[in-house]
């Protein structure tokens, strides 16, 4: 997600029309603000999501390890396992960053990142499919509030057109842990047989105590609201919420009441996030969860295939960072979304004709559909906030879209099945409808803020003002410009 210079904002063309604040806000000064925002906000958290992810994520590392032949796995319970996990993911999201709207950031990060810490270690000592079971539910519960609250918190710092190269950053973490978890996989694999322990579950040992610590460490790390970010000054802190207010203008929504509830949930543009998030994470999911397994039946062992995993989620993370560079400079965002897609469906149609082909581009394929999904994913989350306006309606809709978008990740869990290796054809195939799932989602989403742009254009919006609740009313207000 690419830094929008000084330079940049000012020949922005205004979102919000008429903003009568006429606020003077110093560019050398604001620059300095933005430069101190990205040390302080971005870096933290992006570190929460890495390890989240791999804690996630290291089952796929393990599978090959050894885990499914030591607990006696077989058939489905692989994705018994993995699914598992998105249960509580989905249901506790909304209800948590509703708390972290209440509590610290710092506070409920850090809580949360030690208790999934502990989880993750307990993945490692269990002995049957159903203590691994255990430790996934815990896992899904404890992790539903570290990714919704800390796009809702990066949201809060950044202008519209600002977020998109801080969001793909800190969304990197996690494309980076799909490479890096095979990197440390490979190494701590071979503490294989030590205190007799294999090395599948030193994989979880390991890498749950990091979380663990880092997670004591949040509590001091992590930024807390603009209005009580401790690492800014009182003057920085007025001139954050002047610039963040010429932003958004009137469209705020600062109570939750039954009216506000209204807003939110009769929303189109939440529905439509949800379905352009559920159609690209499957493919971000089944990457993490099965590139290993797929690379390896491509006739490598396993330490081969972990170590071939790496370049995939390298040439990820530099195509999303490089999209969000463009994406932001050229203030789009229906189009990159397209773009990614295409690139991945690409790919799933090389595997799924993956008859006579060569091991060699086969393993090309995955670097189109893995780049390509990565390319989307972070830019569904940054389009729906950018569309969304006020402290409530973004808490609750960067939870359900992420909460209830998970549902791709359990779909991700249940399709590639072991009765149909190495063709899969029910992975690639269900992936490759997913991801238009996401176009089709994203195409309405297209031609519905174009729409409504038009009429607020014309007035045709402008009865709201005069509502009870015209004070609250978020994106809805008539003088808020949607993002296309």
């Amino acid at each position: 997600m690419a830094d929008v210079k000084s330079a940049d904002i000012a020949d922005e063309k205004v979102e919000v029309i008429n903003d009568t604040r006429g606020t003077h806000i110093d560019p050398v000064a604001e620059k300095k603000l933005i430069r101190k925002c990205d040390l302080h906000v971005v870096p933290p958290v992006t570190v929460l999501f890495l390890l989240a992810f791999l804690d996630r994520t290291n089952i796929g590392n393990a599978k090959i390890q050894g885990l499914t032949e030591d607990l006696h796995m077989q058939g489905s319970d692989y994705n018994i396992a993995l699914f598992t996990f998105f249960i509580p993911y989905i249901l506790f999201e909304v209800p948590s960053n509703l708390i972290i709207k209440k509590v610290a950031p710092s506070t409920w990060l850090s809580l949360i990142m030690v208790l999934w810490g502990i989880s993750t270690i307990g993945m490692g000592l269990v002995n049957s499919l159903g203590g691994l079971v255990a430790m996934r539910l815990l896992l899904g519960l404890f992790e539903a509030g570290l990714f919704p609250g800390c796009v809702y918190l990066i949201s809060m710092y950044y202008k519209r057109y600002e977020l998109q190269w801080r969001l793909t950053l800190f969304f990197a973490a996690s494309i980076i842990a799909g490479g890096f978890g095979g990197l440390l996989a490979f190494a701590i694999a071979k503490m294989d047989g030590i205190r007799g322990y294999g090395g599948w579950r030193w994989i979880f040992i390991i890498e749950g105590l990091v979380t663990v610590v880092i997670g004591l460490v949040a509590k001091w790390w992590v930024t807390d609201w603009p209005e009580t970010a401790s690492f800014l000054n009182d003057e920085e802190r007025a001139l954050l919420i002047a610039r963040l207010s010429a932003d958004s203008g009137d469209a705020v929504m600062n109570r939750l009441d039954k009216r506000a509830w209204k807003r939110i949930l009769r929303d189109p543009k939440i529905y439509l996030g949800i379905f352009m998030y559920l159609g690209v994470v499957n493919t971000g999911y089944a990457g993490s969860f099965f590139v290993p397994t797929i690379i390896k039946e491509l006739g490598f062992t396993s330490a081969a295939a972990q170590v071939r995993s790496i370049p995939i989620f390298i040439v990820a993370t530099v195509t999303a960072l490089v999209t969000a560079v463009l994406t932001d400079r050229l203030r789009h965002r229906f189009w990159f979304c397209i773009a990614g897609l295409c690139i991945a469906s690409v790919g799933y149609i090389i595997l799924l004709a993956q008859g006579g082909l060569s091991a060699g581009v086969k393993y090309f394929a995955l670097f189109l559909v893995v780049p390509g999904g990565y390319i989307t994913q972070p830019i569904t989350l940054v389009w729906l906030s950018n569309l969304m306006s006020g402290h409530y309606k973004r808490s609750v809709s960067s939870a359900l879209q992420v909460g209830v978008g998970n549902i791709g990740g359990i779909v991700a869990s249940n399709i590639f099945l072991m009765s149909e290796v190495p063709r899969y054809w029910t992975g690639y195939g269900v992936s490759l409808g997913m991801l238009w799932l996401c176009g089709a989602a994203c195409v309405a989403m297209s031609i519905l803020v174009k729409f409504e742009n038009r009429k607020r254009e014309r007035g045709e919006r402008d009865h709201r003002l005069q509502e009870e609740d015209a004070d609250n009313l978020g994106d809805d207000h008539p003088h808020f410009r949607l993002t296309t």
